[in-house]
This record gives structure tokens, sequence and C-alpha cells, in this order.
């Protein structure tokens, strides 16, 4: 399979393309070229502009953002199959967040300027991405009630699941990243994380959580 046939799987998995033929989706897809990354290296920063759409190929790309006291918030994580940058490649404004491998990784590159020339052709296109944007803005908000008036162990529980879905049952994350995201201290984290491992739900090594039980997890996620 060519890397233009994969990156049209890749859109057709995406709810924003899910609609369009296969035609339609290749299209677009035969206007990507691919771009590689080190573990660690900064795909862009917070301020840089946005002129391009991203799909993981293979590997992670942390999305984070910085706090006044010189931490690092952990927005997302994006793992082989996600796209990502679809609010800068349409409004070309700066990028809100900055977005680094976590791993050696591949990426998929649609340009704005290519993108948007497509959308002037496809306006159902231009629909679906009106819908994927309500759906960010509703996961951010759900995100915060969850914040605030979520235990830990709910907000812990939900990140792992989520992040399973992405990556399987062995999570590379470490503890700290993991607090970040969920907005609790490290300490905190290690000491329900150890909990759980007391319970055979999951087991812990360094840089990363090994899943036994998700369907404990999803348990306690629903916070039932």
């Amino acid at each position: 399979m060519s890397k233009q046939a994969e990156f049209a799987v890749i859109l057709k998995m995406n709810p924003m393309f899910a609609d369009l033929g296969a035609d339609e989706l290749q299209r677009i897809s035969n206007l990507c070229h691919t771009q590689h990354l080190s573990s660690g290296e900064v795909l862009f920063q917070k301020g840089d502009p946005g002129n391009a759409l991203f799909g993981v190929r293979r590997g992670q790309i942390r999305i984070e953002t910085g706090a006044t006291d010189g931490s690092r918030l952990t927005l997302n994580f994006m793992g082989a199959g996600d796209l990502f940058g679809e609010v800068a490649v349409l409004d070309g404004q700066e990028r809100t967040a900055d977005a680094t491998a976590g791993e050696a990784t591949e990426l998929f590159v649609l340009r704005r300027e290519d993108f948007l020339s497509f959308l002037e052709r496809e306006p159902k296109v231009a629909i679906r991405i009106i819908q994927l944007l309500c759906q960010r803005i509703r996961w951010q908000s759900e995100r915060m009630e969850e914040s605030v008036l979520q235990p830990l162990p709910v907000r812990l529980a939900r990140r792992l699941c989520a992040l399973a879905e992405d990556f399987g049952s062995e999570v590379h994350i470490s503890q700290e990243q993991l607090g970040v995201f969920v907005g609790a201290a490290r300490e905190s984290v290690n000491r329900q994380l150890q909990a759980w491992r007391k319970d055979n739900i999951l087991d812990l090594q360094r840089g990363r959580i090994l899943l036994h039980d998700l369907t404990k997890l999803n348990t306690i996620a629903r916070n039932e």
C-alpha cells in the first residue's frame, strides 16, 4: 500500500472525512507529503504559523503548553491514525500549543493552501469540519468539568482508558506526565497507581504502565 493510500485510510477513520467517497479521499491524500521526527524533536511551537494539517503514520506526538510557573501541561497525545492541527490549518492563525514527538515519529503533512483549495471545491467537507470543531469544544468542556468535579481515581481511570484506545494496553507515559494530564501532583497519582497495582488492575514499569484490567478501569472511569 502506498503512503498516499495509507493517508486515505487514516482520513476515512476520522469523523471529519468519514462521509467522503474514495475518489475525494484519494484526491486529498495525493496532496500530502511525509515528515520524520526523532524522539523529543519539536514539530511546532505556540505562536508558529498554522500552515498544515498533520496525520500520525507511526509514533506519538504530545500536544503541550507552558504554565506561568515553568511547568508543562500536556493537553493531548496523538498516536498512529490521529489527525491534528485542524483549527490552525483553517484560520491560518498562530499555533495555540506546542507539538513534540514523544518517540520516533512519521507524519503525513497536508499544507493549508492545498487543503483550502480543496475545500473551495468540496463544501460538504467544510460542513464536516464545523461538526468536528463542535465536538472538540464539547470535549474541552467535559475535561474542564472533570478537573473540577470528578475525584482523582475517576479522572485517572478516564485518561488511562483514553490512552489505551490509542496505544493499547502498554501506555508509554511517566507518572509526572500523567499527573500533569489529569491536573494532580505526581505523589497523588503514584499513590493511586500503587493501589491499583495491588489490585492487579495494572503494573508499573519505568516510563510505562501496563494495563491488565481495562474492564475494571472503565468501571472506575464511569464512577460506578
